[in-house]
This record gives C-alpha cells, structure tokens and sequence, in this order.
C-alpha cells in the first residue's frame, strides 16, 4: 500500500459516499416529488443511465489527458450535479432531479475506473491485490454515506436537500486529494502501437466474456435488492434510520472483504472465488424470501455485499487477462458500459417491481442473472480443464 495507492482507496471511498447516499435518498426523494409512484426510482436510474452515456466520452478523456485530469473532470461533475439535485429538490422539480443524476452519471462513470487504475500504481504481481485493497477504501463510504444521508435529513427546511449539499462538499474533497495522485505516464511506445486489435475481437476472447457477465450481472442482482431495499423497507414500516442501518452493513459486506479477497484469488483462482460470490448471491435471495423482519434485511444485504465484492473483484482481475496495454481505454469503456446498462434495467425494474409486486416477486427475479451467472463461470472452467495438457 503505496501512498498513491492509499490516496485513490480514500477517493474510492469518497466516491462510494456519493453513491450510498444517492442510492439512499433518491427514491425516497423520487417518491415525494413523482407523480406517479412507479416513477420513483428514476432518479436512481438516471444516475446508472448517465454512467452508461458517459462511458465512451470518459474513454476519450482518459486517453486524451491521463488518468488524474479525467477524474478531477469528474468530481468537478459530482460537485455540479450534487448542487443541480439540491436546487431541484428546493423547487419540487421531479425531471430536473433526473436530469441532475443523469449528469451526475459521469463521475460514476470516472469513478468505476479507479480499480483499474489501481493496478496501474503497483507492480504487475500485485495487481489483484492493489485492486482489491482499492476497492475496500469503500468501507469508508459505507461508514459515512449512510450516516450523513442520516445527520443531513432534516439539515434544511426541505427533507434530505441538506444531504445533496453535503455531497457537493465531499466532492470537492476527493478534489483536493486527487491532486496528490500521480498515475504513471502512458509509455510512449504504447502510444504508437495503435489501438490494438478490432474491439469485437477482444469481446469474442472467453476471458472477455465472462468478466462482462460477471462483473454486469453480479451489479445488476446486487443494484436491483439494494435500489429497493429502502422502498421496500419502507413499506413494511421501517424508519429511515432502519433503511439506513441494512444499507450501513450492505456496503460493510462490500468492501471490507477488499483486504483480503485479493489474497483469495492468489491462492484459489479466479474462478473459484467469483463461484462463491454466486453462491452468497443466491444464499442472500433465499433468506430475503424467508420474511421481512429487520434481521433478515439486514443479513441478506450484509451477504449481497460480499458476493458482490467476490464477483466484482474476479471480474475486473479476469478482463485485465483479456487486452493489452494500448487496448485499455477501449476494452475498460465496454465493461462499464455494460455494468451501467443493466444497472438502468435494474434500477428501473426495482421501483417498479417492489412498488407493483412486491419484495418476494423481485427475490425470485434475482435468481434469473444468478443462475446465468453461475452457467458462465461453469462454462469458462470446463474449456480451460479441456485446454489443460493431460
């Protein structure tokens, strides 16, 4: 843990705070100003939304002008976007807030780089484990999102305006500290090699294939129950502060395995940790369906963490495998945006599953992305056994 590793864990904990709280207040912001209730989450959708329309000119960026300018670019969004979303809350503007997390869009998509560029800060035998160390600095947005989203409710005359303000400062935070970040320059024989091979060649590569499905789907299972949680909790008559506890322990679940899941992957393989991410994916849908008592929220979210953060971390180790150097941006570009895209779907589809259907209809469409999931990690083992010498 390097001092530029350690600064940009900090970043990605700052990052996770912005997401935390918008995942915590922008449905139940979305409720109070939608005018229908279905519409709810499309706050929340617009943020991943956003996210996937900024992919490619996030690429462009980061190739044109390095990795620290592009993510100042986007905190300087997130400063922005955070202070768009308080005036429209101020002004009982529904579409100006989606059209606000649709901006804020494009720090997510900054933001979804930084594991990538943590592997670029260490050496190359200690990339899983600089990614993963990246990733558990989002223990420290899972200690202060929900206890900001909290302490900043009623700051303000208007209900949770005060938080959006309290992003805005966070922002400009994580600007000062990205200052400090030196990424190593792009060698200048990378430079001239091109751009590699034909993106459709790489995205044919197995390896390529199931880190998509992986890294997608396990954010799309784990985005579609935590989006909800906070609607869903609600209608059992949970307090905020309920709400905001299971989602305190959901993003604990997260990132606090990022210490050590690295060192898993070194000693078990990728495949094999990514399999019993799916595994506590499925084992948190089977206790959500048991009921809706506090405890069950509360461990079910807890193991949707850590499946996720096995699923998430296999999967960005794995791709690294799949392109080279002068393909980064490009090969980067195409897996976020297919995160992002099933990000929308799930984000849309939860407020309106748990809104119409209910909390144990939405359960039991998890299993689906499970289950593919599960048959990709299977189908990349059984070609890499017959490509084994015997």
């Amino acid at each position: 843990m390097n001092p530029p590793l350690l600064l940009l864990a900090i970043c990605q904990g700052l990052f996770l705070t912005n997401n935390i709280v918008f995942i915590a207040i922008n449905g139940l912001v979305g409720l109070s100003l939608a005018p229908l209730g279905w519409m709810a989450t499309l706050p929340v959708m617009g943020y991943v939304v956003g996210g996937a329309l900024s992919t490619g000119l996030v690429a462009r960026t980061q190739s044109r002008y390095g990795r620290r300018t592009s993510f100042q670019i986007g905190l300087l969004v997130a400063l922005l976007s955070a202070l768009l979303c308080a005036y429209a809350i101020f002004t009982a503007n529904f579409w100006l807030l989606v059209v606000a997390t649709v901006v804020a869009g494009y720090y997510s998509a900054n933001g979804q780089l930084y594991r990538f560029a943590a592997a670029e800060l260490t050496l190359p035998a200690f990339r899983e484990k600089a990614v993963s160390l990246v990733l558990a600095g989002g223990l420290l947005g899972a200690i202060i999102g929900p206890n900001l989203a909290t302490r900043t409710k009623n700051l303000l005359s208007i209900p949770f305006a005060g938080a959006y303000i309290a992003l805005a400062m966070v922002a400009v935070l994580g600007m000062g500290l990205m200052a400090f970040v030196r990424f190593p320059a792009v060698p200048a024989v990378q430079k001239n090699q091109g751009g590699g091979r034909p993106m459709r060649e790489i995205m044919r590569q197995p390896l390529f294939l199931v880190a998509v499905i992986g890294a997608a789907l396990g954010y799309g299972v784990m985005n579609l129950l935590m989006a909800a949680t906070p609607l869903a909790m609600q209608v059992c008559g949970f307090p905020f502060d309920d709400a905001a506890l299971v989602l305190q322990w959901h993003v604990i679940g997260m990132f606090a395995p990022g210490f050590f899941t690295g060192h898993l992957i070194k000693r078990f393989g990728t495949l094999s940790i990514m399999g019993v991410g799916v595994a506590l994916n499925a084992l948190c849908i089977i206790i959500a369906l048991t009921g809706v008592d506090l405890q069950q929220f509360l461990i079910a979210l807890f193991l949707l963490g850590v499946g996720w953060n096995f699923l998430f971390t296999g999967s960005t180790t794995l791709a690294m495998q799949a392109y080279r150097p002068e393909e980064r941006d490009r090969a980067q570009a195409a897996i976020n945006f297919s995160v992002f895209a099933v990000m929308a779907v799930t984000s849309f589809a939860s407020g309106a599953l748990v809104t119409k259907q209910g909390w144990q209809l939405l359960n039991y469409g998890s299993l689906l992305p499970v289950a593919l999931t599960a048959i990709a990690l299977f189908w990349l083992a059984l070609r890499r056994r017959a490509a084994t010498p015997a």
